[in-house]
């Protein structure tokens, strides 16, 4: 028995690159999926091509071409679930856009199409999703053993120099899975949040190195293969699996678990803080965060060390 039979999922932005990886991944599970994906490929649409990529291998599959960031559609997304398999039992919510540009030069379209993609194109649907768990929960009278799987990126939660919409949609993600994480309890749900790290557009102009991979644990796998972060998604939602509430950063053969925000250290002073104080006190103490380039340059080292 396959891990994911008889269940059903959603994927957004699931024609190509992650997306596409995670639907090939969880249908390979044995989760019916739907294929969700605003793109066109030639004269087709690309969910109509990796859903036929699904039924073509023997699993069941259909395709949506909605756009996610509208309420309206997001109902119909999780209806269209429901219509075609009789349940809905995951959310992954993938889709996203950049619109790069330095906050100094950024335009007001830049900054609203990425909020309505990113953050409210997770919210939509994670928003009917809860509601159809919800429901049902209430006819049953029992838990509905729901999962969603955001997407957030180390452009999310570090910053990246050209990217302040982008990064504020990433980090705001990660705060909607622990609100939905939180009130899912009650229903059985579970939300968590992965940072993926892969072979995209994005990442390629950002790291040009990236088209040249390190080996993975001593073998000729590909370190930046979309399709090595699917498996976490597979697990994630899974009914064996019981995490909620987490972020992990994924890339090649590495897991790496994000602590939430944690108090560093506690500053008192006498009376009300007067800015002496608090500049002899606190301003000896603070460190720059770390870019998200430093990180992808540490990961990338680590990993052609371990190779």
């Amino acid at each position: 028995m396959k891990p994911l039979a008889g269940l059903a999922a959603i994927v957004t932005g699931a024609g190509s690159g992650l997306g596409r990886s995670h639907a090939l991944h969880l249908a390979s599970l044995g989760a019916a999926v739907v294929v969700n994906d605003v793109g066109r490929a030639g004269t087709g649409w690309r969910a109509d091509d990796v859903a036929g990529e699904i039924t073509a291998r023997g699993g069941r599959a259909v395709s949506d071409h909605g756009d996610i960031s509208s309420w309206t559609h997001a109902s119909d997304l999780v209806d269209t679930c429901v219509d075609a398999f009789g349940r809905l039992d995951i959310l992954v919510n993938n889709a996203g856009i950049v619109r790069d540009r330095t906050m100094a030069r950024m335009a007001e379209s830049e900054w609203d199409d990425v909020v309505r993609v990113n953050l409210k194109g997770h919210a939509a649907p994670a928003v009917h999703a809860m509601a159809h768990w919800r429901k049902q929960a209430k006819r049953t009278g029992a838990p509905a053993p729901g999962a969603i799987v955001h997407t957030s990126s180390i452009g999310g939660l570090m910053a990246n120099f050209g990217q302040g919409n982008y990064t504020a949609t990433k980090l705001g993600i990660v705060a909607l899975s622990a609100v939905l994480a939180l009130e899912g309890a009650q229903l059985g749900v579970r939300s968590n949040v992965i940072a993926p790290s892969a072979r995209t557009e994005t990442t390629l102009k950002a790291m040009p190195s990236a088209k040249q991979f390190p080996p993975m644990g001593g073998d000729d796998s590909d370190f930046w293969d979309p399709a090595n972060v699917s498996p976490v998604v597979g697990w994630l939602a899974s009914p064996r699996c019981r995490v909620t509430g987490q972020v992990f950063h994924v890339v090649g053969n590495e897991v790496r678990l994000f602590a939430p925000p944690t108090v560093l250290k506690r500053f008192t002073t006498n009376g009300r803080w007067t800015a002496d104080d608090l500049e002899r006190q606190i301003g000896p103490e603070l460190t720059r965060w770390p870019t998200a380039m430093d990180f992808l340059d540490t990961v990338e080292k680590e990993a052609r060390a371990d190779g």
